[in-house]
């Protein structure tokens, strides 16, 4: 009973932020005149479907992605502070998306470079980290801020050498929905429906993976399978989203630990919240960014930049705390 109650609240909070975010902005589209499409002007039917409303349904899917694999990480890794950005994963895909545009690659096939860097720097990772059956956090963090750090100075000398339009460059790498387009919406469809449904799937053995590898060994869990397959579908997901939107941080480490506070820790629960508050997080996130200093736009990782450092240090005192 209370897990329907849960997804109702959450889907109709899901509902609500979407028609406000679609309605404010520059041009304000009240929840009237969105129900009666047909009598709208030219001007603001235009605003509405090429504009507006492929941003907020972007901005929706970036978040699914972006808390999604973070949820999964934090499993893996069995660790609130892990995430896609703070261990250096999306740093690759960062890495894989600004090499393809050096090479004049189409844009669909971002996602697919960034994926491919995505996952050699993920299972790197995983590999130094793991020892035996356990995963050294501190190893972890320390060399995903060593990878991330490196491949920023790769990003860095990019900016300077493409010279005049380093602007772009920079504006994504800020975080940045103002090019979401119906095309790129379609290429996020894939990576979040085949990753939900599999995590979905591996939900009650995720839940034992919580208890420790020897636990889940022990009820014949197939551990670096398992770690294996998500890493790679996590990494997927981080890569799809940095390819399109820039770097986006912190929402893979914000959503899921508020998740599992409010529903618990058990993955039939957290996997589909997470999906609908990853969005709407996003959404608002993106929203306020264009409200803010209208008709400036403020890029939207540096909103949840700002609401998540004092987040993650919130984490690590935690942490620190039940360490003492």
């Amino acid at each position: 009973m209370k897990t329907k109650l849960y997804f109702t609240i959450a889907v109709l909070f899901c509902i609500s932020a979407i028609f406000i975010c679609i309605s404010v902005g520059n041009v304000y589209i009240s929840p009237k005149e969105l129900f009666s499409y047909p009598q709208l002007d030219d001007y603001t039917k235009t605003v509405l479907m090429d504009l507006r409303l492929p941003r907020v349904i972007m901005a929706f899917l970036v978040g699914m992605l972006l808390a999604s694999s973070g949820n999964v990480v934090q499993i893996i890794f069995q660790n609130p502070l892990a995430d896609p950005y703070i261990i250096g994963i999306a740093s690759s895909a960062t890495f894989g998306a600004v090499v393809a545009y050096l090479l004049g690659l189409p844009e669909y096939s971002y996602g697919a470079v960034a994926f491919v860097c995505c996952l050699i720097s993920t299972l790197f990772l995983f590999r130094i980290a793991k020892k035996g059956n356990h995963i050294h956090i501190s190893t972890l963090l320390i060399m995903g801020i060593t990878l991330a750090s490196f491949l920023a100075g790769f990003t860095s000398f990019s900016i300077y050498w493409i010279g005049e339009d380093s602007f772009k460059i920079t504006i994504w790498l800020m975080g940045y929905l103002g090019n979401a387009s119906w095309k790129q919406i379609l290429f996020l469809l894939f990576p979040i429906v085949f990753s939900t449904l599999y995590f979905y799937q591996k939900r009650n053995a995720l839940d034992i993976l919580l208890l420790g590898d020897e636990q889940a060994h022990s009820m014949g869990i197939q551990v670096s399978k398992l770690k294996s397959h998500c890493l790679i579908l996590a990494s997927l997901m981080v890569a799809f989203s940095v390819a399109f939107t820039g770097m986006i941080g912190f929402v893979g480490l914000i959503v899921p630990h508020i998740v599992r506070n409010i529903v618990g820790p058990l993955n039939r629960k957290v996997i589909p919240c997470t999906l609908f508050f990853g969005g709407t997080f996003l959404l608002i996130c993106d929203t306020m960014g264009r409200m803010i200093l209208s008709p400036l736009e403020v890029p939207i990782g540096v909103i949840t930049s700002l609401l998540g450092a004092p987040f993650f240090f919130y984490l690590a005192m935690k942490n620190r705390r039940n360490m003492l």
